[in-house]
């Protein structure tokens, strides 16, 4: 059994337990169906792809379940039974639900066959953890081991399989590029290091071609992987550009960096093309870029994704229709009172960073949960809430503390190129869950660290500054998380009181 003990077997140990522990809960609710708006949009898209009716929704079958929560405008489409074809969502999500409905088919069981097919792929993010704290914090193997125990264990993560959403495809993803991103760069180095040797010209030719092969397929994968995870969520553009630019001016290789973008491009120009048809206007991956500006920067709104806003241009079917009219009235929200925007950034970051507890509240208060008691939700709440509060704060003195190597530099890059769009966009506390793994990684490395390292960091003027900001970052995130529990104390109460499973608050 020695074998088993070793720290080679360690990736297989932490990925069955995260395994076992995210079975639980999905064989525990085997019968629940789905919630929230975004659930039923992939489910339609998947059993559109599934039955070969290509990428549409509101097929004829959806409409009088959907027409009861709000009227359909059709007047700018021409309506097909088989339903509307659309650029609203990216693709990957739902053709990946399409194959799970493929093989296990559409009937009532679906939703739980999707979900246990979710199972092994949300357990994978605690080796995948493992493998990153490895290669970020390479003189440290323990922080790999902690930074995984803590994705294994994360109560969120743990449920999160149960939800038929982008980011248990996404979350794999990102770490997956992240990882191959480090082995570009560890293919580069030992290229550089390879220098000349005493063979034959032709010999040297040939490893000096095969040398670049081997560097420039880590790069190409990076590029195919960021365009999926784009394909997925569009949002990861922004943290592609900011690898792209690592590449060029990090490890000073543009050709490289050029081979990314090439095959980025690959991957995802297709879809846009396909987009940009069906709207009859350039589109990108996704045309939800309007709706999201709408609720956004909408007058009535924080921020955040809010109800009965969200529901103001969805009855327009038509793609391109709701995405001009949404940056349109976008555009007038702002230039109405310019002075709001930069309060709406703020509220963004308070709620990308806030407490996750919206998906908790939104489930318990419409009965998915049943009745149950205040001590018992009360801890419930706490054990939910509490991970995050001290992997972030733990996270900010983890930066504080990091040596810049070019391989912190892309970390750093990659948590600024994801947060930096949903402060402009829209923002919920759920969007944090992509950058747990990261924030992970830094919180180990902190605790690693320990107290003689922030005094000896202490010592210098730059890590002073540092710790002074850290602190800093720790204030606001209590005071955000304080602002936020006072806000919601009325609704909170509620939620606590007797029948508070039937306040039916909206999400």
């Amino acid at each position: 059994m020695n074998w088993w003990k070793s720290s080679k077997t360690f990736p297989l140990r932490i990925f069955l337990v995260a395994l076992i522990l995210r079975l639980i809960p999905v064989l525990a609710t085997r019968t629940m169906g789905i919630g929230l708006d975004d659930m039923f949009q992939y489910d339609m898209l998947a059993r559109s792809i599934a039955a070969g009716n290509g990428y549409r929704w509101y097929a004829q079958e959806d409409l009088p379940l959907i027409e009861q929560y709000m009227p359909l405008d059709f007047a700018n489409v021409n309506y097909d039974p088989r339903g509307v074809p659309t650029s609203f969502r990216p693709p990957l999500y739902p053709a990946f639900l399409a194959v799970v409905y493929l093989v296990a088919g559409v009937g009532t069981q679906r939703f739980f066959i999707a979900r246990l097919v979710q199972v092994p792929l949300a357990a994978v993010l605690a080796p995948l953890t493992y493998a990153l704290g490895r290669r970020f914090f390479p003189e440290k193997p323990r922080i790999g081991v902690i930074a995984s125990w803590m994705i294994a264990l994360y109560p969120l993560l743990v449920i999160y399989p149960l939800s038929l959403a982008t980011e248990n495809l996404f979350f794999v993803l990102v770490l997956a590029s992240t990882l191959v991103l480090l082995k570009a760069a560890d293919s580069v180095k030992s290229q550089a290091g390879a220098g000349p040797s005493p063979t034959a010209s032709s010999q040297k030719a040939f490893g000096r071609i095969w040398n670049g092969l081997i560097a420039t397929r880590w790069f190409i994968l990076a590029g195919i992987l960021l365009g999926l995870t784009a394909l997925t969520r569009s949002v990861a553009l922004g943290m592609a550009g900011l690898a792209f630019l690592w590449i060029w001016f990090g490890l000073h290789q543009p050709r490289m960096g050029i081979v990314l973008l090439a095959f980025l491009a690959l991957v995802t120009v297709p879809w846009m093309i396909r987009n940009t048809i069906v709207d009859k206007r350039v589109t990108g991956i996704e045309s939800a870029l309007g709706y999201d500006l709408y609720v956004g920067y909408n007058p009535q709104g924080t921020g955040t994704f809010q109800y009965p806003i969200s529901l103001d241009l969805m009855p327009i079917v038509d793609d391109g229709e709701r995405d001009a009219i949404g940056r349109e009235k976008a555009l007038e929200f702002i230039r109405a009172d310019p002075g709001r925007f930069p309060y709406l950034v703020v509220r963004r970051a308070g709620y990308f960073f806030g407490l996750e507890r919206r998906a908790l509240t939104y489930f318990y208060s419409n009965d998915y949960l049943g009745y149950i008691p205040t001590p018992l939700l009360l801890s419930i709440a706490f054990i939910v809430c509490i991970p995050f509060v001290i992997v972030s704060v733990s996270a900010a003195f983890g930066i504080a503390m990091t040596r810049w190597r070019k391989e912190t530099r892309l970390l750093i890059l990659l948590i600024v190129g994801y947060v930096t769009p949903h402060l402009f966009i829209i923002a919920e506390d759920r969007f944090h869950l992509a950058m747990v793994p990261f924030f992970t990684m830094l919180a180990a490395f902190f605790w690693s660290a320990g107290g003689p390292a922030m005094k000896a960091h202490w010592q210098t003027r730059r890590g002073r500054i540092a710790l002074g900001l850290a602190v800093l970052a720790t204030l606001l995130l209590c005071f955000n998380w304080t602002a936020e529990l006072l806000r919601d104390s009325s609704k909170l109460t509620q939620l606590l009181s007797s029948g508070g499973n039937q306040t039916y608050f909206p999400y």
